[in-house]
C-alpha cells in the first residue's frame, strides 16, 4: 500500500512559479513511475506529466511543456512538479499518482495510487 500527499498549491499570479511535491510512503518508491494531473471544476481529470522509475523517461502534456518540470527525489520518497510561467488555465486541484509498474503512462486508469489534490488557482 502506498499513501501520497501533496502539498505546494496556493494562489499565485499570472506568470509566477509554484513548486508541488508528493510525498510517498513505502519501501519501494523508487521502484515505482509516478504522475501529476488535473482536474478543473466541471472537467475531466487530465495528465500533466509522468516520471519513469529510474527518472530516465519523463512526459508531459502539450499544455505545459516548456513550462513544467517534474523530478523525484528517491532518497526523500518525493516527487515534485515546479511549475512556471503559470496561466489562468492552469488553475485545477493537481493530484500526484503512483503506479505499481516502471514505466511512466499518461492514463488515470494506469495508475494504482492517488494523493487528495491540492489546490493550484492562477489569477489574471
Amino acid at each position: 500500500q502506498v499513501q501520497l500527499v501533496e502539498s505546494g498549491g496556493g494562489l499565485v499570479q499570472a506568470g509566477g512559479s509554484l513548486r508541488l511535491s508528493c510525498a510517498a510512503s513505502g519501501r519501494t518508491f523508487g521502484s515505482y513511475a509516478m504522475g501529476w494531473f488535473r482536474q478543473a471544476p466541471e472537467k475531466e481529470r487530465e495528465f500533466v506529466a509522468a516520471i519513469s522509475w529510474n527518472d530516465v523517461i519523463t512526459d508531459y502534456a502539450d499544455s505545459v511543456k516548456g513550462r513544467f518540470t517534474i523530478s523525484k527525489d528517491n532518497a526523500k520518497s518525493t516527487m515534485y512538479l515546479q511549475m512556471n510561467s503559470l496561466k489562468p488555465e492552469d488553475t485545477a486541484v493537481y493530484y500526484c499518482a503512483a503506479r505499481t509498474n516502471v514505466a511512466a503512462r499518461r492514463g488515470t486508469a494506469q495508475y494504482d495510487y492517488w494523493g487528495q489534490g491540492t489546490q493550484v488557482t492562477v489569477s489574471s
